[in-house]
């Protein structure tokens, strides 16, 4: 497949174009060419689609565990059989490499697999009471949902805040990002074409506030679950309060990785340095600020910018690309300002710290070293292809910086001292941590973060539970 597809919304189980509403251009990170026009939503379309929900919502809570397990292996059936054409127009839309956006999808069948089997364990318990009486404590989907996702994972995320309602029993609505608009679509068709009842998913995209405040202000939404910035999530945090819905909110983060000098250097460079720059650092969870023990801060810092300036750039379609584009024109912007700042601050700038090319939204790997704190840069995630290098003399100091900031989404720890690790992973305040490895994710892990990073868990056990209430019920 090498056109992108054309782009709708989906209420009640009809593709709703364009006709006489507004549209948002979709454009090609890596050309800065406008390949589609995505319809975007009225106050008619979401009450609709609140109706439909509604009516959804009725028709799933009485579902069976193996009618949900059923849907949600047959749409882990149909990504896997149209991977190639998901991860292509995940491509097209947001830039990242080929290699990237197949794997995305593979996370989502992941993801499908797992909720089908965890729905057949969604169990209560039964209370010990006197002779003649009964108490049990079940769980029961909350209710229709409002899920709001972000571009950096145009797969993934419509993935996760899909799967968890469906195996929990609610509805949905889904409003992912309208930069990345037809991922989503084509998640949400593979579970309509696994069987699921056209009521229980709708996919709408509108201008973010007009649609957060129609949906959260309406009492027909029990459930916000969100992923994107922490002042957005702040401000629908304020609006889900009025309605007293529910929320997951998967917020900022700000990620330190703690390298200390018993560790083989290069060792530890194979393994972050690919992940720093994995979607051109668009990722909530990447590693940033690195907070290295002196001893072998020269020799990091050295081989980390030499790493750095051997990543190959390019357009995510082509062989061999490592990165691509950033997502949109906001981010090169948001590059130039923060790299900037922090070099008239007194950081060194070892590459990078520049656009490439005159089309697209190509940024080179950057590598900073010796930021002073008050860098605008150590203070504010800066989601792009950038790492912060800076020297610390001992653990103290290094915990001290790692948890410095409000932010604790995902933490990193690299040394062989066995003792320093359990001590890190008391102490470290993140809600995911990773000791000598990159690997914090998984369909049977929960994922996400404390502090300003929020709060709830998306996937395992945790991300269906997030999309269910607790009852008591005392039988006399």
């Amino acid at each position: 497949m090498s056109q992108y597809p054309s782009l709708y919304m989906i209420i009640d189980g009809e593709r709703v174009d364009g006709g006489s509403r507004r549209t948002h251009a979709v454009v090609n990170p890596a050309t800065g060419e406008v390949i589609g026009q995505l319809p975007l939503a009225d106050p008619a379309d979401l009450d609709r689609a609140l109706a439909v929900a509604a009516e959804g919502f009725r028709i799933w809570r009485d579902s069976t565990a193996q009618q949900r397990a059923a849907v949600l292996q047959g749409a882990a059936r149909l990504m896997l059989e149209r991977q190639e054409d998901i991860a292509r127009t995940a491509t097209l839309e947001q830039g990242k490499p080929l290699a990237e956006s197949r794997i995305e999808v593979l996370m989502n069948v992941g993801l499908f697999n797992f909720y089908a089997g965890e729905v057949q364990r969604l169990y209560g318990r039964t209370l010990v009471r006197p002779t003649g009486m009964r108490s049990t404590v079940t769980h029961e989907p909350v209710g229709p949902v409002a899920a709001f996702a972000p571009w950096n994972f145009p797969i993934g995320n419509p993935g996760r805040k899909l799967g968890a309602p469906i195996a929990a029993g609610c509805s949905v609505i889904l409003k992912s990002a309208e930069e990345a608009p037809a991922s989503a679509l084509a998640v949400l068709q593979c579970l309509l074409d696994a069987g699921l009842p056209k009521q229980v998913a709708q996919a709408v995209f509108g201008v973010p506030d007009e649609v957060s405040r129609h949906l959260l202000g309406s009492p027909i939404i029990r459930k916000l679950s969100f992923t994107g910035s922490t002042v957005v999530g702040k401000h629908l945090a304020r609006l889900a309060t009025e309605n007293m819905q529910r929320t997951t909110m998967e917020l900022g983060g700000h990620g330190p990785v703690l390298v200390f000098d018993d560790v083989d250097v290069e060792h530890v460079l194979n393994a972050v340095v690919p992940h720093k720059y994995r979607n051109a650092g668009q990722v909530c969870v990447s590693p940033t600020r690195f907070i290295v023990q002196q001893g072998v801060y020269d020799r990091f810092r050295e081989s980390f910018a030499q790493r750095a300036q051997a990543i190959k750039v390019g357009n995510g379609l082509d062989d061999g690309t490592q990165m691509g584009p950033m997502a949109n024109p906001r981010r090169p912007e948001a590059m130039d300002k923060l790299i900037g700042d922090a070099v008239q601050r007194g950081a060194k700038l070892h590459c990078g710290g520049e656009r490439i090319g005159n089309q697209g939204y190509f940024y080179a790997p950057s590598v900073l070293s010796d930021v002073p704190l008050d860098a605008e840069i150590m203070n504010e995630e800066p989601f792009g292809p950038v790492a912060i290098l800076n020297a610390y003399a001992d653990e103290d100091a290094m915990i001290a910086e790692a948890n410095r900031l409000p932010y604790g989404l995902a933490a990193y720890a690299w040394t062989t001292d066995a003792k320093r690790q359990q001590r890190l992973s008391r102490l470290l305040e993140a809600g995911m941590v990773g000791i000598n490895t990159t690997m914090i994710g998984g369909a049977d892990a929960p994922f996400g973060g404390v502090k300003w990073s929020g709060h709830g868990s998306e996937d395992g056990p945790e991300g269906v539970l997030a999309c269910m209430v607790t009852k008591a019920v005392h039988e006399g």
